[in-house]
């Protein structure tokens, strides 16, 4: 048995429901999986798939935490682009 496990720092979550799946929700996850390896925030930020989030009408959907920022109709490009505001260049540098 583990002695406990690690919270990260930050979260970004990562709607894999259906519809968000369909417009590249699962691919936007495995980018920014890359680019927190990359970067060497592995236990420091974490990517969470969710199931629905019940905000279809808005697929691909994502959130950053603790910021509380959601992102909309999410390409790759405005993912990086928020993990660039969100986890880097924050208050709260990891």
């Amino acid at each position: 048995m583990s002695n406990g496990f690690n919270v990260p720092e930050k979260v970004i979550y990562v709607c894999t429901g259906s519809k968000c799946k369909k417009k590249g929700g699962k691919e936007i996850g495995k980018t920014l999986r890359n680019l927190i390896k990359d970067m060497g925030l592995k236990g420091k930020v974490e990517v969470v798939k969710t199931e629905c989030t019940d905000r279809c009408d808005f697929a691909p959907v994502m959130s950053f935490q603790p910021d509380n920022a959601w992102l909309s109709y999410t390409t790759e490009e405005k993912a990086k682009q928020a993990f660039q505001d969100h986890i880097i260049h924050s208050d709260k540098t990891v």
